[in-house]
């Protein structure tokens, strides 16, 4: 369970900082309120993963989902580059994430 509230954790990380883009600065109201909304919920529930997980791991998983999400929505809705260089580092941090999730103990 505490898994699935970390992945959700960084789903919620994909929410916020893709949300940043369209605050402009948190200049607009409605884009403001979904990406505060979305960094609370996202911290909130990696506080309660870290409940039963290892500090470490669970950080670098959490950052790792939301690193990768933005990404993939940038290449698929904002036209950024979609590179053979980028498409392999993206693996590499989805082979980290995975490595992680396999040696925790947890």
């Amino acid at each position: 369970m505490h898994w699935f509230v970390l992945f959700l954790a960084g789903l919620l990380e994909v929410v916020w900082a893709v949300g940043l883009k369209y605050t402009h600065g948190f200049t607009r109201l409605v884009p403001s309120a979904i990406t505060l909304t979305a960094m609370a919920a996202s911290v909130g529930l990696l506080g309660l993963a870290l409940r039963q997980l290892p500090l470490g791991t669970a950080y670098a998983v959490w950052t790792g989902i939301g690193t990768v999400g933005t990404v993939i929505y940038g290449i698929v809705m904002m036209n950024e580059p979609a590179g053979i260089a980028r498409i392999v580092c993206i693996a590499m941090i989805v082979a980290g994430i995975a490595g992680l999730k396999l040696l925790s103990t947890h």
